[in-house]
């Protein structure tokens, strides 16, 4: 398909990724990602359909995106979505579709996710402890989840492991995350805690920044690391090094505290209830539901995407203290 426009913002950061939310439900409950109490959720007749989801793909593609992600909450538990996967798979521009998931239901579903199109899930994994992943996820089953990377390493899907870094058995969760990756040939990124919620769910004493789990990587393996490609060559945020001497011993690191990145961004993100964010860091956003059920054509979500993603900010104003969060919660933007 032609690109028909570039999607450039007004920093001259062009966008090729976009991250598509499914759902705003997940059936883990993550103590860094959703309230104790949940969160209001959205009344289904508001998330969009699979019809929809691709007709904006579609849109997107023609203004220069190639790299779909999905997320949720939980993506697996929206219904049906390997159709989904398969529609987007097949929407001409389109170069690629993965997936962020918990990895919950990977085992049942890995092979069908394969089979329609996805060639990469990211999978949360924080703590090879399973008492202390149920503790974190408030429901998780580690031995599913580690199930369900076998399951789609078996299925020929890449597997990428995000572990949110915080404070208290980090050193004994990184160093076994590490060689957890290392021994089985995944490559593991860990992800500074950002605030989301208001800054209801960080702790900035719970924070551990980019410098420190390198020194946590380097003190565990005995040896240094070496900086690699500033990103994975993938559109994706994180930066890379590998150990001295040890090139396929890589780990990535998502600094959005500490390191920023903000000037090489490349993505936007779409809810589950059509809200196009431009940024992770606050609560604007533009409605693109309300167009699509509203009668507006393809030229109109064009320049409507155009205009929005021309606003997009030069960067966050996320503090070390918690201040400059968004209200939006993590669970209901995926990330």
């Amino acid at each position: 398909m032609p690109v028909l426009q570039p999607l450039v913002d007004g920093h001259r950061r062009t966008v090729r990724y976009l991250r598509v939310s499914l759902t705003d439900r997940c059936n883990y409950r993550c103590t860094y990602c959703m309230p104790e109490e949940g969160v209001e959720l959205v009344d289904k007749t508001d998330i969009l359909t699979f019809e929809e989801i691709e007709r904006l793909v579609t849109v997107f593609a023609t203004l220069g995106v190639v790299r779909i992600r999905l997320t949720g909450g939980e993506p697996t538990i929206r219904r049906h979505v390997t159709q989904l996967v398969s529609r987007l798979s097949a929407v001409p521009g389109i170069e690629e579709v993965v997936m962020t998931t918990n990895g919950h239901r990977l085992p049942e579903m890995a092979n069908e996710l394969a089979a329609a199109g996805l060639g990469e899930v990211n999978v949360s994994l924080d703590t090879l402890d399973p008492d202390r992943f149920r503790e974190m996820t408030r429901r998780g089953d580690l031995s599913r989840v580690l199930a369900g990377i076998a399951a789609a390493r078996a299925a020929g899907m890449a597997v990428k492991l995000n572990a949110v870094a915080l404070r208290g058995h980090a050193r004994v969760d990184v160093g076994e995350l590490c060689d957890y990756a290392w021994d089985n040939g995944l490559l593991l990124r860990f992800i500074e805690h950002m605030p989301m919620s208001d800054g209801a769910l960080y702790r900035s004493l719970n924070h551990i920044g980019a410098a420190e789990l390198r020194s946590c990587i380097e003190s565990h393996a005995g040896t240094s690391l070496v900086a690699v490609d500033a990103t994975d060559g993938r559109l994706g945020p994180s930066r890379y090094w590998h150990l001295q001497g040890q090139p396929e011993r890589r780990v990535g690191i998502i600094s959005a505290m500490t390191e920023h990145f903000c000037a090489t961004c490349n993505r936007v993100r779409l809810s589950a209830v059509g809200d196009l964010h431009t940024c992770l860091g606050y609560d604007d956003a533009t409605d693109l539901r309300g167009l699509i059920r509203g009668g507006g054509n393809d030229d109109e979500l064009r320049s409507v995407i155009l205009n929005a993603v021309e606003g997009k900010r030069v960067g966050h104003e996320f503090l070390s203290t918690g201040g400059g969060a968004p209200k939006k919660h993590m669970v209901s933007i995926g990330g």
